[in-house]
């Protein structure tokens, strides 16, 4: 029985893809930027996977006789968030940009989701960073019951809400969590045609001592796949698709057998390894989000430094689960430099590891396209073929026939 790990360290980009500077990231290096900021990094075990050794990447040291194969993807894709990247490694290339809305959203939209919702008003509706917004808009949001919209550079419409109890703010109040899923639901069916974000984002959070706190229970509302993604085929021919974290709500649902949401990237972690004690034939897709929500976006380089060590540190937990038919497959979805302007993405090329009994210990190079990783699955589990991606299978795999 064949299996694939497939795990994506959300937003661990690794340095300007040709076209970055069309998109304002010229410059942008998210893992060589965090090991300088943090004056090298403890990774010792994708470092032996052959990380320093993907060509393009600087800094970071080489190893002589790497233990997986390693390489790095080019995006076709017209833009760098996590939908179409997450979309182009299963085949789907979107040629057009999802659209973003750099001065908040036009006042039909806003006035629409009031009246189909019925609530008093909306806070915000600009752009802004996540925590920012809170401090300005947090109380009163709290006091009134007044949802924030915002959004980002990203194809994104945000809503935040307080969620935590009357008499103790720091608990979450299961009603108000659903009337925030309530928001977001309504707004996704709102948003269509010229206005069809790519994802519709619930932002819960809470209050702690006067602090805001976003709570684990975010949920994103994404529009629906075409129908020929690797997902897809994959579930229409038998196989099992095990999502962890937000692959669910990144793909709408669409080609899941079964799911998990995840609180943190160590929660994440732990769901796959329970995935792996399964009898499972097929993929089990991860994301670790943390990278990005907690780390890239907040700018925090010394957090992303520390998230990509605790990463490292539960790789052997991962390599002993696996089975000698299963493979790993590592890689990012786009970048968010930590120490770079703003706050947004950043349009970059993405790592790619794969490691398993059966893996050579190969340089796979530059692929053209993120759907070289889901054309490679495909062929690796014997499934039918998507249509976008060339496979690398046979440049890795030590199977005579493979």
């Amino acid at each position: 029985m064949k299996r694939v790990i497939w795990i994506i360290l959300d937003s661990v980009g690794m340095g300007e893809l040709p076209d970055a500077a069309a998109f304002g990231d010229k410059g942008a290096n998210t893992i060589v930027h965090t090991w300088e900021y943090n004056g090298g990094l403890d990774i010792p075990n994708m470092l032996k996977l052959g990380y320093g050794n993907i060509e393009g990447m600087t800094v970071l040291p080489k190893t002589d006789i790497p233990s997986g194969a390693y390489g790095r993807c080019m995006e076709l894709s017209n833009g760098k968030d996590t939908t179409v990247g997450h979309w182009e490694m299963t085949g789907i290339i979107s040629k057009k940009a999802f659209p973003t809305f750099e001065n908040g959203f036009p006042e039909k939209i806003i006035r629409e989701f009031i009246d189909k919702t019925g609530i008093d008003g909306v806070l915000g509706n600009c752009v802004a960073s996540g925590t920012e917004i809170l401090k300005v808009h947090g109380k009163e949001c709290a006091d009134k019951g007044i949802p924030i919209v915002y959004t980002s550079a990203d194809s994104v419409f945000q809503i935040a809400y307080f969620v935590g109890k009357d008499d103790n703010s720091s608990e979450t109040d299961e009603n108000k969590l659903n009337k925030l899923y309530m928001l977001c639901e309504s707004a996704r069916k709102i948003l269509t045609g010229d206005y069809e974000v790519a994802r519709v984002i619930a932002r819960p959070f809470v209050i702690d001592s006067d602090k805001y706190i976003r709570t684990s229970d975010r949920r994103d509302y994404a529009i629906l796949p075409p129908d020929y993604n690797l997902l897809n085929r994959l579930k229409e021919q038998g196989f099992d698709v095990a999502a962890v974290g937000k692959i669910h709500d990144i793909f709408a649902g669409s080609g899941i057998t079964m799911s998990e949401h995840s609180k943190d990237n160590m929660d994440g972690i732990d769901i796959t390894l329970d995935f792996m004690k399964k009898d499972i034939n097929g993929v089990i897709f991860t994301n670790l989000v943390e990278f990005d929500s907690s780390y890239g976006h907040r700018r925090d380089a010394k957090g992303y430094g520390k998230g990509l060590e605790d990463f490292d540190g539960r790789l052997p937990e991962i390599f002993e689960a696996m089975t000698d038919d299963d493979i790993l497959i590592i890689n990012a979805d786009h970048g968010c430099d930590p120490t770079f302007k703003g706050t947004d993405h950043t349009r970059e090329y993405i790592p790619l590891l794969v490691y398993g009994k059966h893996i050579k210990n190969v340089p796979i190079g530059t692929r053209r396209s993120f759907a070289d990783i889901g054309q490679t699955i495909a062929e690796y589990l014997g499934a039918e073929k998507i249509i976008n991606g060339e496979s690398f299978l046979r440049e890795i795999s030590a199977y005579e026939n493979v």
